[in-house]
């Protein structure tokens, strides 16, 4: 083998390994345990009304978040791209900060904003809205540690992209609205779908931020990451495993859903369920229809 085969060999290996220490053996591992008792036992597991009630919270909580983050964080992509106003460099870096903080500084933070002590939090509970301790705390605190996922994958495509095509629809007599459904949204979906997916999925996950929000009311503010720390905690590795293995699947078969929508019209389906392509040369002339 040559000096530049042994190279590429040795840094392949490296990749693969480190990938696989990180996330495939730790997967495998947390697989294999939920599955001790069988897949009866994992059922069980999954379905018990508590563990049901916080995947299903989890859920819900996480779809709210993304369709907010999708709507919100679309329009603050744009607005930082293409707007030049006072003070935007300090708007476009704040929208790191989810990213460098501790997530919970952020269920403090909420807290120390809508807490039954505060001024706004004793408002709102004098109105009958309750926040802290209730589902929109924890939809606060995925909305703040998820809000920059959408905002960055959307502001490099924004600045890419050649404005053309949408000065050719102002000049057809499109409205604004029409323009941005029609030219910008489309140009811009796979920075989109990657913000939407990722929001998705990094709020399912969320902990440290919503046990200080949420309460860990059984059956009505207990979310999944919150469950499976209770469950560790009463001595029940079985349980906890069984709903972070379930929560894992939907994470990993929403990154699979992106990988394939991200990819160029042509690639989306597997290679095995793609028609096979055959040269001009294989294609009798009958196969063609007749040209107009």
């Amino acid at each position: 083998m040559t000096t530049h085969s042994l190279i590429q060999l040795a840094l392949r290996s490296a990749s693969v390994g480190y990938v696989a220490l990180l996330i495939l053996f730790p997967l495998t591992a947390i697989v294999h345990q939920s599955l001790v008792g069988g897949l009866d036992h994992f059922t069980q597991d999954i379905s018990s009304p508590q563990a049901a009630s916080a995947l299903i919270l989890t859920l819900e909580a996480a779809f709210i978040t993304t369709v907010i983050n999708a709507l919100f964080g679309t329009l603050s992509a744009i607005v930082l791209v293409r707007y030049e106003f006072p003070c935007r460099w300090f708007l476009n870096a704040l929208v790191d900060l989810p990213f460098a903080i501790p997530t919970l500084v952020t269920g403090l933070m909420i807290a120390a904003i809508y807490g039954p002590t505060t001024i706004l939090g004793t408002w709102l509970h004098q109105s009958g809205i309750s926040v802290l301790y209730d589902k929109p705390g924890i939809v606060l605190a995925m909305l703040f540690v998820t809000m920059p996922f959408t905002i960055r994958s959307l502001q490099p495509v924004l600045m890419e992209l050649e404005r053309d095509q949408e000065e050719a629809a102002f000049s057809l007599g499109a409205s604004p609205w029409t323009t941005f459904w029609k030219v910008t949204v489309p140009s811009v979906l796979p920075g989109l779908l990657t913000g939407v997916f990722l929001t998705f999925v990094r709020a399912l996950g969320e902990f440290g931020s919503i046990v200080i929000v949420a309460g860990n009311i059984p059956m009505k503010t207990q979310v999944a990451s919150v469950y499976v720390y209770g469950e560790i905690e009463s001595y029940n590795p079985q349980g906890a495993t069984s709903v972070s293995v379930f929560i894992l699947l939907i994470s990993f078969l929403v990154l699979i859903l992106l990988e394939r929508l991200t990819r160029q019209p042509g690639e989306r389906m597997p290679l095995w369920l793609r028609w096979p392509k055959r040269p001009l040369s294989m294609i009798h002339p009958s196969e063609i229809g007749s040209q107009p």
